[in-house]
């Protein structure tokens, strides 16, 4: 932690502040309607950030608060990337969903595997 602050405090400055992570989703529900992305996963992305954040808030850099609210619009627009949503985090930023087969698909020698193997 940057500022050796103990586990039971960052805990406890988290839970004070997990307020913040509802107000985000609320402000940006038709985002996260229109990206097709549970509240759920959303939620536990904007929590991870959030912890995140507390662990290297800098008092000397200005407000907690502001940074907490800036740190979860932008984990917000990370949460639609296509990497994110598949949990294929080396893939490449251009990587596109559509690429993705199932593995049984491939076993059983489906037809959409033998369409993507002639293309």
């Amino acid at each position: 932690m940057k500022n050796n602050i103990s586990y039971e405090l960052r805990n406890r400055v988290v839970e004070e502040h997990l307020h913040c992570i509802d107000t985000v989703i609320r402000q940006n529900w038709t985002l996260i309607q229109a990206a097709h992305l549970e509240r759920d996963d959303v939620y536990q992305q904007l929590a991870i950030r959030l912890i995140r954040c507390v662990d290297t808030y800098d008092p000397a850099k200005g407000s907690l608060k502001k940074r907490i609210y800036a740190q979860l619009k932008y984990e917000l627009l990370n949460c639609k990337e296509v990497r994110r949503l598949t949990g294929i985090t080396g893939a490449p930023k251009e990587f596109r969903g559509g690429n993705i087969i199932s593995l049984d698909a491939i076993r059983e020698g489906g037809r959409l595997y033998q369409q993507l193997s002639a293309a």
